[in-house]
């Protein structure tokens, strides 16, 4: 077993490697991709609905009013973006369970990369938002002597976006790859469980603190505080279910 995908050399010439991380990660995205076209394309709009359409309306609905509640008040916009975030990670750890598998999330470069789209993400939509220059005031807030903190405050928790995840992931594996040494029939088993159980957990963190980010650089904080807006107010139109009699 090894400890980072990155080490798993498939092919080699020169410079040039393609390793696991490279494999998997582009493996993860093909299935994305395909499976949301195959899941999406017969959609009922009507009463009568597949059950495997109620499970995906289900997930969708959770994904939007969990972006809701942390704060994000039109949860549509954001949803495409923090939505794929949730699901790569879920899926690049629930496909742990296949041999021969590697998490990609267990290299730093994936984490790394998954860190750097929440960073280009987070101003891209706070300048959306606010316009260029509202944007760049807040970096000014709550007196100009913030500045150089706020700043170093945006590559610092980009930074922490991704240790953290690439920490919980290769512990998981480290821990895994020593009790196998150890007790190679029980305890495995329990830890994968476990391993499953955590990667969700880092899925749901990691596309939390991404929301929570992105809510500060539109100020749906400071406006929701400032117009007592109910978060558990209606729904967007648009993801409202059509009610039955």
């Amino acid at each position: 077993m090894h400890l980072s995908p990155d080490d798993i050399i498939f092919w080699e010439y020169g410079f040039l490697k393609l390793n696991a991380t490279i494999v998997f990660t582009w493996g993860l995205m093909c299935v994305l991709v395909i499976g949301s076209r195959a899941i999406t394309r017969n959609l009922s709009i009507g009463l009568e609905r597949a059950r495997w359409q109620n499970l995906l309306e289900v997930v969708v609905l959770a994904i939007h009013n969990q972006i809701r509640e942390v704060g994000l008040r039109q949860p549509r916009r954001y949803f495409a973006f923090l939505g794929t975030l949730f699901m790569f990670i879920v899926v690049a750890t629930l496909f742990t369970v296949v041999p021969g598998y590697e998490p990609p999330t267990g290299s730093l470069s994936t984490t790394t990369a998954l860190a750097i789209c929440v960073f280009i993400a987070v101003p891209l939509y706070g300048i959306k938002e606010q316009g260029l220059g509202g944007y760049l005031r807040s970096y000014l807030e709550p007196t100009p002597i913030m500045l150089p903190f706020n700043v170093i405050s945006e590559f610092s928790r980009t930074l922490a976006l991704a240790i953290r995840l690439f920490g919980n992931i290769m512990s998981g594996t480290m821990i895994l790859a020593i009790l196998l040494t150890v007790t190679p029939f029980i305890f495995p088993v329990v830890m994968s469980a476990l391993g499953l159980l955590t990667g969700m957990l880092q899925a749901y963190i990691f596309s939390i603190l991404a929301t929570v980010y992105i809510a500060a650089a539109t100020s749906s904080f400071r406006e929701d505080a400032e117009q007592d807006y109910d978060l558990d107010g209606p729904d967007d139109p648009e993801m409202k279910r059509p009610e039955t009699r």
